[in-house]
């Protein structure tokens, strides 16, 4: 097994993180590094913190230079963050020591690596939120199609009463139309830049460390915290939340694909692969059983970090750590999610006739609530309860459908209305129409 599936060469196509696998690799850590270095220069530069002619030097050579992550790796194991070892290749490959000297003035490794971070993080997310767009573009076009298509719903796994199919994806896309209405805020709150330096006083940069930070974060397009969040880590929690919140909504998309495409009455079709070695006859719910593995795995990390937050003193190279080794394989995680869903929800039809063959094989037993109520115009709610209890004893012990014999008890009722799915799916239609309506207008948002 591949330490991680997300870059395993077997398993990256049964996990596809895309672009953002990218973004998680050593060489776009040391990147998003340098780009924060060279942003920091021209902050300090603009303030005369440091020779604006230094920090031109540095911003340009941040640009230009190319480190090699493994020429670093020696130095990481040693110090445990890798910045120090990036400044003095940095300032090496300038070949200027009279202005190499002035590179990560002031900061310290974590303000370097946590605003990075960020900016990778926000590639992330607009990753993450373009594929989720897609997604419910499939979902809203399933759900306006089929938004008067009866099927069973299920309560504890049984036949309750009928649905409509559109209202079962209404069901899926809900949550994540929600999460996208959630993102320009999380944005604003959480993707920050970090400038504190050793201990989070910023005391080497001195009263010029707010209107640095405030520069900084302008020439980042990142937000400014205003203080330091070294030890607070709500930002990362927050957006991690965010993405595991995303696995979720996807997984339970994914539990129910799998139910619905269980031997038997497979109620929709899949599309796409999903051979078995032995069984010819067999396609199996590989994509939907992926969403709810991701969706697990990404609730075991999110606790992880959790306990990684709470930090001692003014830094905590072990919680520190544990984050580094959880957060991006939650990112990705939730990457994967997304973009399996997209293929997924563009392939899933449904199968009309095995969702009437359900709604038909339970002897007429899933229209027992609405005879309930339809005798209450008559009957106290009581009664009314007992006598369809007792209807339906007699229906199992004698195999006859509920509706044949509800019609010979009352036959003053309109049994054919009572026992049509078609008729008995409540606002199930309307709040698929509803949904598809909003869906619709969440993807053309910008």
């Amino acid at each position: 097994m591949a330490g991680s599936v997300f870059d395993s060469q077997l398993y990256g196509d049964l996990f596809p993180a895309g672009d953002v696998g990218r973004l998680f690799s050593d060489s776009a850590e040391i990147r998003a590094m340098l780009l924060v270095e060279g942003a920091l220069a021209k902050a300090q530069g603009a303030a005369g913190v440091i020779p604006e002619i230094s920090a031109a030097a540095i911003q340009r050579a941040t640009m230009e230079v190319a480190l090699d992550p493994g020429a670093l790796r020696k130095a990481t194991g040693q110090n445990g963050v890798p910045v120090p070892a990036l400044v003095t290749a940095l300032r090496s490959e300038m070949n200027a020591p009279e202005h190499a000297q002035y590179v990560h003035w002031g900061a310290t490794s974590q303000d370097i690596m946590d605003t990075g971070l960020m900016l990778r993080l926000r590639q992330a997310l607009a990753a993450v939120e373009s594929d989720l767009k897609a997604v419910l573009g499939a979902l809203s076009a399933l759900a306006r199609t089929h938004a008067e298509l009866p099927m069973p719903a299920r309560t504890y796994g049984q036949h309750a009463t009928p649905t409509s199919f559109g209202a079962v994806v209404a069901a899926w896309g809900a949550p994540l139309i929600a999460l996208l209405e959630e993102l320009p805020a999380l944005r604003t709150s959480c993707l920050l830049v970090s400038l504190s330096g050793a201990a989070g006083t910023a005391g080497a940069l001195g009263q010029n460390a707010p209107a640095v930070r405030a520069a900084l974060a302008e020439g980042l397009s990142l937000g400014d915290p205003g203080r330091s969040w070294h030890t607070d880590r709500s930002p990362v929690l927050r957006i991690a939340d965010w993405l595991v919140r995303v696995n979720i909504a996807l997984g339970k998309m994914g539990e129910d694909c799998i139910a619905l495409v269980q031997t038997g009455i497979q109620e929709i079709r899949l599309g796409g692969a999903g051979a078995s070695s032995t069984m010819p006859q067999k396609q199996n719910p590989v994509a939907p059983s992926a969403l709810v593995a991701l969706a697990r795995q990404g609730a075991g990390l999110l606790s992880i970090l959790h306990g990684a937050a709470m930090q001692q003193h003014q830094r905590d190279g072990a919680s520190w750590f544990t984050e580094w080794m959880s957060l991006p394989q939650l990112v990705l995680g939730a990457a994967s999610a997304a973009s399996t869903a997209k293929a997924l929800a563009a392939g899933i039809t449904p199968n009309a006739e095995a969702m009437a063959t359900a709604l038909n094989s339970g002897l007429d037993m899933i229209h027992a609530e609405a005879l309930s109520f339809a005798l209450t115009e008559t009957l106290p709610r009581p009664e009314a309860q007992a006598a369809v209890k007792k209807l339906c004893l007699e229906a199992n012990a004698s195999q006859t459908p509920l509706g044949a014999l509800a019609a010979q008890e009352f036959p003053d009722l309109d049994t054919g209305a009572l026992f049509d799915p078609a008729r008995q799916m409540g606002h199930a239609p309307a709040e698929a129409l509803r949904f598809a309506e909003k869906a619709a207008e969440v993807c053309k948002a910008e």
